[in-house]
């Protein structure tokens, strides 16, 4: 593990030393990120300036469920956003050219293009959750405050689960990358908002199908002493730890049964 970390350590700061080369292009692209990534921000503003709740929760309620998933997901996409890039490399054969290398194949695809520009993503996220958490009316307890940091650390496990099996996926469709977006960038859409606008059958499936839920919601609606929309006890806040250990460990035996499958293109 100690060797995996220091590979993943050189091959990212390879490609920052490429990326801090030209600065005024980084500059320009981390600002765009953040511009993009603040556009959904937006359309919850836009939807506030025409009512004053939106299922029942409140605009810096919202902002709370916005910021943590987006950080959450920020964190994750930093780290391994670059494992969608996988099918392509599987498709042209360039796999191969990882699998000679004395470092772990996962930790090359991962750190693979590393790009330091999704900062902000992660900068807007944790300006909304400043916004939201100086807005809300929240009775502060040393449970509730350890569980902010807790949250965003899970949820970014959690994310890069869902990364990671969704890369392992494509070693057998090999042209899978817009299903893993959809429950990677398309969970962090789907959390931005509150649970009580969507089915519960939905909400039961993020929760214990594909428990996206953890991210946030469950420990976020703890946080806000909100009700949970399909029943789920006050201690089901504490598993995101659980299962985030978990989530990671399925993503490990998925990588490793689709680099197992993996046969090359031929000749």
């Amino acid at each position: 593990m100690a060797d995996a970390l220091r590979a993943y350590r050189l091959i990212v700061a390879m490609w920052v030393r490429s990326t801090m080369a030209y600065r005024a292009s980084f500059a320009l692209t981390t600002i765009g990120n953040f511009a993009a990534t603040a556009f959904d921000f937006v359309t919850i503003l836009l939807m506030f300036s025409h009512v004053d709740a939106l299922g029942g929760y409140s605009l810096p309620e919202i902002a709370f469920l916005y910021g943590t998933t987006s950080t959450a997901f920020g964190l994750a996409d930093l780290l391994m956003g670059s494992m969608d890039r996988l099918g392509r490399r599987v498709r042209d054969g360039t796999l191969d050219t990882l699998l000679v290398r004395p470092v772990p194949v996962l930790v090359q695809v991962a750190a693979d293009r590393f790009a330091l520009r999704r900062l902000g993503r992660i900068t807007q996220g944790l300006l909304v959750l400043t916004y939201a958490l100086v807005t809300l009316d929240i009775e502060w307890t040393v449970a509730k405050a350890a569980m902010l940091p807790l949250m965003l650390l899970c949820g970014a496990a959690i994310f890069a689960s869902v990364f990671v099996a969704g890369a392992a996926f494509q070693f057998f469709a090999q042209d899978a990358a817009e299903v893993q977006s959809s429950f990677t960038y398309g969970g962090n859409t789907l959390l931005q908002y509150p649970p009580s606008i969507f089915a519960k059958d939905l909400v039961r499936g993020v929760t214990f199908v594909v428990p996206l839920a953890f991210v946030n919601w469950v420990p976020s609606l703890y946080v806000m002493g909100r009700e949970d929309p399909i029943g789920l006890p006050d201690w089901f806040a504490l598993l995101p730890p659980f299962v985030a250990a978990g989530c990671l460990g399925l993503a490990a035996l998925a990588w490793r049964a689709g680099l197992r499958s993996y046969r090359s293109t031929g000749n």
